[in-house]
């Protein structure tokens, strides 16, 4: 399971609706495609820039697609580039993998009786295992001292950047969870060029999320 797929499963809560606004989802998924990316060696980010380290696939169809575009492309960009970029179509192959794989079901309503609405709960109400493990990874980070292993920290990243983590550690402590997951960026989990990236990517994302709600107080 990727980090995309692991966060669309921690952000969409029993009832199948998201518990966080489509422009904080869509972009941490799109950040969690460049996570992918820096975790497997393929890109690293060199003067602020996304660079391409190795062209090879990853075996990941998602991921791999997002590599491709970016090797087309051919020219580094800052990781909020292609955060955005990746925002505006992760989400909906993220969710048609899940279905088709059985960890999520699609049904479709009406809000108010009026406005169609797509829900993804999971079947038979029963929280998938991938979500199980994921929560059990994070809460162990946060909760426990010590360095936290690269893609757990890298999920750390991405719902401290989305503000998930107020709905995921709801019952803990607020300003512990805070100061530990300034703790987990700041620790020394990784390699450094790999830290850096994340970190890098991690700035992007809430960037990105700054950048999408202005445009849209903007224009309504």
């Amino acid at each position: 399971m990727n980090l995309a797929e692991e966060l669309a499963l921690l952000a969409y809560g029993d009832d199948g609706v998201a518990d966080i606004d489509s422009v904080h989802l869509d972009n941490g998924l799109g950040g969690s495609l460049l996570l992918e990316l820096a975790l497997a060696g393929r890109v690293d980010v060199e003067d602020k820039k996304v660079v391409v380290r190795d062209p090879a696939p990853t075996g990941d169809q998602l991921v791999d697609r997002a590599l491709d575009r970016l090797v087309s492309d051919g020219r580094p960009r800052r990781p909020s580039h292609w955060v955005a970029k990746f925002a505006k179509d992760t989400r909906g192959p993220t969710l048609d993998r899940l279905v088709a794989e059985g960890v999520l079901t699609r049904e479709q309503d009406r809000v108010l009786l009026v406005f169609p609405r797509t829900r993804y709960p999971a079947p038979d109400g029963v929280e998938p295992a991938p979500e199980t493990d994921a929560r059990q990874r994070l809460a162990a980070a946060v909760s426990e001292a010590g360095p936290v292993e690269p893609r757990t920290a890298a999920l750390c990243a991405l719902v401290a950047a989305t503000g998930l983590d107020r709905k995921i550690f709801r019952d803990l402590d607020r300003k512990l969870v805070k100061a530990r997951l300034k703790e987990i960026s700041e620790g020394a989990w990784a390699a450094a060029a790999v830290k850096k990236t994340i970190e890098e990517i991690q700035a992007a994302v809430v960037v990105a999320v700054v950048a999408a709600t202005s445009a849209t107080a903007v224009t309504s």
